[in-house]
């Protein structure tokens, strides 16, 4: 049946080839702001890692410069542009933006459809801003970004994809070449040198591109809500519930470290969780007959859960979150690190000379 998709995937292809088109040759015009701009995206739909990384950029970032981040806000309740305060819902800004807000508090979170009107607005907001962070914008090119950040599944890189609908692109491959970073992302942690040689070769790095390789580490399991978590060992029954594009390495992840009785309820990536959803997954937890039983969900699906009013007393007091984080194989934290900071100080400098001219 994919293959009656492919004449729609042709038609997507052309339109994306005669847009950047036009955007290559200046007959749409990019615009830039005069401040440190670093766009986090990728060519594919979902699931690549876009908010741990956004998060370990920022954490490097954080303490030393004045940041703002900006994202649509994809499936929130609300229009035009929107600055996230401390009583922001995800309703308000999105899930992504809400856990970022919740782990950065002092952090600018805006989000706007408009991307060019976001930045407008943001610097009308506090025009000392040193560095916005564009959330899953490659594609967006209103904006002239200083560094684009490129993310790629090891499991599904993009050169070995097709457009939608038939497969997951959604831009053209040879749009990797405007990335200054490419990152691999959900790599075993044991990846090889002679792997990740062959993976640079066939990407077809350039001499201008740095190409780093990144795996997930899970945290700690938390609570979601103020409650005492239970024991968990590998004879606890674990009801899993994941609204993400890709749940597989979270199963096999639980399987592996924690315990393989699990009942898998399984929704769409960034799924609002209704009434009737929420329904099933009280009942689903009150048929796990065992009392060594818990339930755990991802980061992202906990920003939905954790302001849902159907949750059952018993799945409050048992709901908990694993949190993930990213780090870099082959020793290349460091020159990650460096690249994105001396960027955005190179930046401020000339921004500061330039006012000092004027």
């Amino acid at each position: 049946m994919r293959f009656l998709l492919l004449p729609l995937s042709y038609t997507y292809k052309s339109i994306s080839w005669i847009r950047n088109f036009l955007y290559d040759n200046a007959i749409l015009k990019s615009r830039g702001f005069g401040i440190s701009v670093i766009s986090i995206g990728n060519l594919t739909v979902g699931g690549t890692g876009k908010t741990p990384h956004t998060e370990f950029l920022l954490r490097n970032l954080y303490k030393s410069f004045n940041i703002a981040t900006l994202s649509r806000g994809y499936k929130r309740k609300t229009k035009g542009f929107l600055l996230a305060n401390e009583k922001s819902t995800f309703a308000d800004i999105g899930d992504e933006p809400k856990q970022i807000k919740m782990k950065f508090p002092n952090l600018k979170v805006a989000v706007c459809n408009k991307r060019v009107e976001g930045v407008q607005k943001l610097l009308e907001h506090d025009e000392n801003i040193d560095i916005i962070i564009l959330d899953d914008a490659h594609q967006h090119r209103k904006i002239n970004a200083g560094i684009n950040v490129l993310l790629t599944d090891h499991n599904n890189l993009f050169i070995n994809d097709k457009f939608l609908p038939y497969g997951k692109l959604r831009d053209n491959i040879s749009q990797y070449q405007r990335a200054n970073i490419i990152i691999v992302t959900k790599c075993p942690t044991e990846l090889k040198p002679i792997e990740k040689r062959i993976i640079t070769k066939d990407i077809n790095v350039l001499p201008y591109q740095k190409i780093f390789f990144t795996y997930i580490k899970h945290g700690e399991i938390t609570p979601v809500f103020n409650y005492h978590t239970n024991k968990i060992n590998k004879d606890t029954e674990i009801l899993l519930i994941t609204g993400i594009a890709n749940s597989k390495p979270l199963v096999e992840y639980i399987e592996k470290n924690i315990s393989k009785n699990i009942t898998h309820l399984n929704f769409p990536d960034h799924f609002s969780f209704d009434k009737k959803s929420v329904d099933k997954i009280n009942n689903t937890f009150i048929e796990i007959k065992s009392e060594n039983k818990t339930i755990i969900t991802t980061e992202k699906d906990a920003v939905r859960l954790r302001e849902n009013t159907f949750l059952s007393e018993s799945v409050r007091k048992s709901l908990n979150y694993i949190p993930i984080e990213i780090d870099f194989l082959f020793d290349d934290k460091e020159v990650f690190n460096n690249q994105t900071i001396n960027y955005v100080r190179k930046n401020k400098a000339n921004q500061r000379l330039h006012t000092t001219k004027n």
